[in-house]
Order: structure tokens, then sequence, then C-alpha cells
């Protein structure tokens, strides 16, 4: 199942060319269905949405195209552009958003222990000596 972000980065034709085999696949799930051969019918739920996004991204463009704008000025390809330049910067790749908040975390944790001042190991010797002493 394509995500409408993934949608969106396809060229045109590459899209028409991805509909054409969506559409196929959906003819041939509904053959299965009427022959009674279709084990997964969720199957047909997500072929069927499949084919309403490209539409719809295709149809955005469309009217795009009618304004006289860029396909990069579309405001889906603008976030999509967007997220994919400060995933670049900072060296992510597709990552979701639970891999990012770990990754901050993990980065906050090593600021902080870098932050930390040093303990000596003559200093933590000499606070164990104190405490076994009563000091």
């Amino acid at each position: 199942m394509a995500t409408a972000a993934q949608i969106s980065e396809y060229d045109t034709d590459e899209l028409e060319r991805q509909l054409g085999e969506t559409r196929r696949e959906l003819f041939n799930l509904r053959f299965q269905l009427a022959t009674g051969q279709l084990d997964n019918f969720s199957r047909m739920n997500n072929v069927r949405k499949d084919v309403a996004r490209m539409l719809t991204e295709l149809r955005n463009r469309e009217i795009a195209e009618a304004e006289g704008l860029a396909f990069e000025q579309l405001p889906a390809h603008k976030a999509a552009a967007r997220r994919r330049t400060e995933d670049e910067a900072k060296g992510r790749d597709k990552s979701t958003a639970s891999e990012r908040r770990a990754a901050a975390r993990a980065e906050d944790e090593e600021r902080v222990a870098a932050e930390a001042p040093a303990v000596e190991p003559a200093d933590v010797d000499d606070a164990a000596e104190d405490a076994e002493e009563g000091h």
C-alpha cells in the first residue's frame, strides 16, 4: 500500500504507469472475488484506496498546471520537500516519528553526559573510604 507521500514523489509518467498497474490488480482481485478464489478481502480495499490516491495526485497536478503553478509549488510537495531537506540535513533516512524522538532523547542524554563534570577515580576511592570509616 503506497502512501500519499510516496505517490507524490513519482513523476507524472511513472504515476500513470503505476495507476494502470494498480487498476489491473484491482480488476484481477474483482475477478478472484467473483470466482471465489479471493483469500484476502482487505486487499481490495487497499488497492481501491491506492487508485484513489493516485487519481487525487494526478488531479492536483492537473489543477496546478491549469493555475500555472510549478510541480514543486503544490502544498503537499512543499511539505514533502521540506521534510526531505530536514532529513538529509540531519542524516536521517525515511525515519518514523518515534525513531526521531528516540534519536533526540539519545542525543539529549549524550549531551547531558558530556556536560556532567568528570569525577576523578581518586575522588571516588576517597569517598568510599570515608563512608567505610563513618566520616
